[in-house]
């Protein structure tokens, strides 16, 4: 049967890899983004390359009213909505004393708002067609903390506790819901760290290396497929043995 994705913030990063992971043939993938959006024809590309359908589709997840009218479109056009991948996230990274509340708000809004909006809307469309699957991108600091982070972590851990609670929700419908947490993962944020602080976070890897974006990606897709019908309310943990839960 063909399948239909919609991910956020897919324009680079992991949300483009993640992207690019779910395309096969048969498979629309609709790419979201806004604070990279000049990026995204980059990761459509990527998509038709694996064989995929791709489109782009600006909205932003802060805002309840465009993530509904972006469900109903991909309904519309496509005829369903199978997959949705909650990825779009930002940092605002300062001390607890320090960190100002807009910064808070602004992390809470998109990182978990966001996935609230998303999840709420796609539901709809999934409950009516009896299958479904909703990924959340969480992180390995939103299970252990992380100094600097209390907004960033907070996010992440409220979105361990929105998969939980939705997996509840959802499952008489033959709707997963999981969550992914990454550890520390090659990125241009990692790679212009200095190398005494890539020591120190390597020092807590057990595989003594930082993950990638396509080891985050095949989690997901995994998670996406029949495969995984029997797996929800989880959470994935990809970081190299940083936590063992």
């Amino acid at each position: 049967m063909d399948r239909v994705a919609l991910v956020t913030g897919a324009a680079r990063g992991i949300g483009q890899v993640i992207a690019t992971a779910l395309a096969e043939p048969g498979m629309t993938v609709y790419i979201n983004d806004v604070a990279h959006w000049d990026e995204a024809a980059e990761t459509q590309k990527g998509v038709e390359a694996k064989g995929g359908a791709a489109r782009l589709i600006e909205f932003d997840v802060t805002d309840a009213a465009a993530a509904e009218q972006a469900v109903e479109r991909i309904v519309k056009e496509s005829g369903r909505l199978d997959i949705l991948v909650n990825n779009a996230g930002i940092t605002r990274d300062n001390l607890i004393m320090r960190m100002k509340e807009e910064d808070w708000d602004l992390v809470l809004a998109v990182n978990l708002k966001g996935a609230y909006h998303c999840i709420k809307a796609a539901s709809r469309p999934m409950i009516k067609q009896r299958w479904g699957r909703i990924i959340n991108i969480s992180s390995v600091v939103g299970v252990m903390g992380n100094a600097g982070q209390a907004n960033y972590s907070a996010s992440k851990a409220g979105l361990i506790g929105l998969t939980k609670t939705v997996a509840r929700e959802l499952a008489s419908r033959h709707i997963t819901v999981n969550a992914v947490a990454p550890g520390f993962i090659i990125s241009e944020m990692t790679g212009s760290l200095p190398e005494k602080v890539k020591e120190q976070m390597l020092a807590q890897i057990p595989l003594n290396r930082f993950g990638t974006a396509e080891e985050v990606a095949f989690a997901v897709a995994f998670l996406a497929s029949e495969q995984a019908a029997y797996i929800t309310g989880q959470v994935i943990h990809v970081n190299g043995g940083m936590l063992m839960a």
